[in-house]
């Protein structure tokens, strides 16, 4: 599915334990990945999240406690969105980032649990001297 305008895609269960979205809809404009269950909840996901959050090993580290803090991503959008079998999404970001699989179990944990990831982010952020801002537009406080 591309992602240069608002997409939308139904997708169906395979598992009880891995909550599948029955629809996925990009908004464009805003940035955000929607995810919509059977039950009837609706999340919706911030691209810079997303991408801060990859499941890559670019991301995390390749083992241990190694994850790399991503910086300068808040104006971070999706170029295409790939379903990787019945379980995954594959997220390409503008930036060029494109590996890790969003496996359905992580995509509703990100979520449900969207504001407490979105704040250890931020204090991350915080402690490294770091911003969401690309490079080239960083603010500092006066």
């Amino acid at each position: 599915m591309n992602a240069s305008n608002n997409h939308t895609s139904t997708h169906t269960p395979s598992t009880p334990d891995a909550p599948v979205p029955t629809r996925v809809h990009y908004h464009k404009q805003a940035r955000e990945l929607e995810l919509g269950y059977a039950s009837g909840d609706t999340y919706r996901l911030p691209v810079e999240l997303l991408r801060v959050y990859s499941p890559s090993a670019e991301v995390r580290g390749h083992g241990g406690d190694t994850a790399v803090l991503q910086v300068g991503k808040k104006d971070v959008g999706l170029q295409n969105i790939t379903q990787a079998g019945n379980y995954a999404l594959k997220l390409h970001f503008d930036d060029g980032h494109d590996s890790g699989l969003y496996s359905w179990n992580y995509l509703h944990d990100l979520a449900t649990h969207q504001h407490a990831y979105w704040n250890n982010y931020l204090e991350r952020l915080e402690a490294a001297g770091a911003s969401r801002e690309p490079a080239g537009i960083q603010f500092k406080q006066l």
